[in-house]
Order: C-alpha cells, then sequence, then structure tokens
C-alpha cells in the first residue's frame, strides 16, 4: 500500500516509525507546508515534497494520513484532500466529530473516496472499548480517565495563542474519581471533578502573560470546563523537563447482567510516546481505509465501522488459527 503522510511534526513523524514496521506498506512522500528542501525525514526512499503537489490531486498514495491540528488544520484539510484522496485523521475535538464528519462524509461520497476520522486512542481505541461494554452491559456506566500525560490536542491549542512560543498541557486523574470508580461505586462526577489541566508555557518577550493565561483557561471545548493550572517556564526549563511525549489512561465500565451481580471492565494503555502510539493507530487503520477502498467503498467512517480484521496484515486463516 503507498501511502502519504501530510505534515512532519511529532504525529508525522510517529506515523512514519509505524510504517517502517510494516511490510505491506510503503511510504511515498512526506507533504510539507514548509520548504521541502529544507525537510529530512527518516525514510530515504520517500519523497518529501510540496502540499502544492498535493493539491494537483493527482500524487499515486493509497491512502493520505493526515497529521495536522484539531484546533485549524483538521477541519480544513480531511475534507479537502477526501475530495482527492483516501484519507485518514486523529481528530480530537470530540464535541465538534459530528460536523467535521458530516463535512469529510460529504467530500469523501461526492469524489468516490473513503474519508477516516477521529482515528487514534482516544478517540479511538477507547472508543472502542466505551462501545464494546455499553453493548454487553447496557445497564452500566463508563468512565474515561486521561493521563497523568502529554495531550498534544491540547499543546497545539495553547501554541496557537498569539505571544505563546512553546507549551505543554498534562491531563491529569483525580485519584479519588479513579477511586471511586474502580471499586464499583458508579459515581456521578462532573467533568471538573474527574480531571485537572497543568500547563507549561514559553512566553515571547514582553508578552501579556495575564491576557495568555486568561485565554488558556476559558478556551472552550479545551480549558473552560476544567480546574486549569498554568505556569509560565524558560525556553531551558521546557526543553530539560517537558521534552518527552507520554501518556495513557483508562476506560473504565461497570454494569451489572442481574441484579446484584456487577462487572467492572477496564482497558488501559501506559505509553511512552503519545505520537508514536497514535501513528500505529492511524497506519493499522490506514491499511483498513485502503483495503475498504479497493472493495468499492465510498464516504465517511470511523472506528466502529472497521472489523477488527480489515486492521491486520495477517489473512484470516492465519487470524484464526493464532489470534481466536
Amino acid at each position: 500500500m503507498k501511502v502519504g503522510i501530510l505534515g512532519y511534526g511529532n504525529l508525522g513523524r510517529g506515523v512514519e516509525a509505524a510504517i517502517k514496521k510494516s511490510n505491506d506498506m510503503e511510504l511515498v512522500a512526506v507533504y510539507t507546508r514548509r520548504d521541502p528542501s529544507s525537510l529530512t525525514i527518516a525514510t530515504p526512499s520517500a519523497a518529501v515534497k510540496s502540499t502544492a503537489d498535493l493539491d494537483t490531486g493527482k500524487e499515486d498514495i493509497d491512502v493520505l494520513i493526515i497529521c495536522g491540528g484539531s484546533a485549524t488544520d483538521l477541519p480544513e484539510m480531511t475534507p479537502k484532500y477526501a475530495a482527492m484522496y483516501n484519507v485518514i485523521d486523529s481528530f480530537d475535538t470530540h464535541a465538534n466529530i459530528p460536523t467535521h464528519f458530516a463535512n469529510v462524509d460529504k467530500a469523501a461520497k461526492e469524489s468516490g473516496h473513503i474519508g477516516l476520522i477521529s482515528c487514534g486512542w482516544d478517540p479511538g481505541m477507547f472508543s472502542l472499548n466505551r462501545v464494546y461494554a455499553a453493548s454487553i452491559l447496557p445497564d452500566g456506566q463508563a468512565y474515561t480517565f486521561w493521563g497523568k500525560g502529554v495531550s498534544q490536542g491540547h499543546s497545539d491549542a495553547v501554541r496557537r495563542i498569539d505571544g505563546v512560543k512553546d507549551a505543554r498541557q498534562y491531563t491529569i486523574p483525580v485519584p479519588a474519581a479513579l477511586e471511586r470508580v474502580r471499586a464499583g461505586e458508579n459515581p456521578e462526577l462532573t467533568t471538573r471533578e474527574k480531571h485537572t489541566r497543568e500547563c507549561f508555557v514559553v512566553a515571547e518577550e514582553g508578552a501579556d502573560l495575564a491576557r495568555i493565561e486568561n485565554e488558556i483557561k476559558t478556551m472552550p471545548n479545551y480549558f473552560s470546563d476544567y480546574d486549569t493550572t498554568v505556569h509560565f517556564i524558560s525556553e531551558e526549563e521546557m526543553k530539560r523537563d517537558h521534552s518527552g511525549l507520554p501518556h495513557g489512561g483508562s476506560v473504565i465500565y461497570t454494569g451489572t447482567s442481574s441484579e446484584g451481580t456487577k462487572h467492572v471492565v477496564e482497558y488501559s494503555l501506559t505509553l511512552d510516546s503519545n505520537p508514536e502510539f497514535t501513528g500505529a493507530v492511524l497506519v493499522a487503520y490506514a491499511r483498513a481505509v485502503a483495503r475498504m477502498a479497493a472493495a468499492g467503498q465510498t464516504g465517511g467512517r470511523t472506528v466502529f465501522d472497521v472489523a477488527p480484521a480489515q486492521l491486520s496484515p495477517l489473512s484470516g486463516e492465519e487470524l484464526r488459527a493464532h489470534m481466536l
């Protein structure tokens, strides 16, 4: 399968690393808004090209993996390129997923392509586990906890604020809430009671720190519903203390199958690298996108629409023999 990557930040590099582990895939090109001659990638056989090349609609790729930010990039990029190629993204602004899906679905149907959105670990793998548990135990409740870890999407949103040079945002579960859920108490928890958010920000020289802090804390869909702490630090401190991108979390579902018979289902991730794991999920689903497109399917898709066998390079016979 011939794959293109749009964007070569942390996520783009994570996708590239996952393609290297996939024998049935070839990275054809990385597309960038930067000057292509300024970019060195880790795959010598792949080209580095401008987004202008991609805009022709004539690039020889089976799937384009779009590695932009959810705040402003993906709402524009994914529908645009779904009109030209089979695409996949990791759009993670949960409140805006229905609108984003509708836009991508329309573009993909009109052009005869597949557009799979919101693919990663949440939304993505966590979404699947919420659906699996709720389908098996309809009398129950799902709880999702993220972190402690760096959120790429939230960090990107902070970096886009005027006067911010660099930023990292940590999502932190509230320990007492986590303990109550694991104990099967089925508590009613507000968004604010489940997580806190902590931001480390390098500001431009002379920037209005009070304005930046207020813009962060009041940002809808990202910080306004959480207790958020903002720390202003130096570039040296950022490099020394916050250069990694760990993350993880849990989906915990508590439900009953009969009166007094309780079950707790938990799916947890502990990730050394958020972008590398997200990239690996995108690559597995890119395989499914290429297969669905080859079968003549068109339109928008999410992880809910993809059978597990479509993700694997193994044959049905191999899966039944070794995985079932």
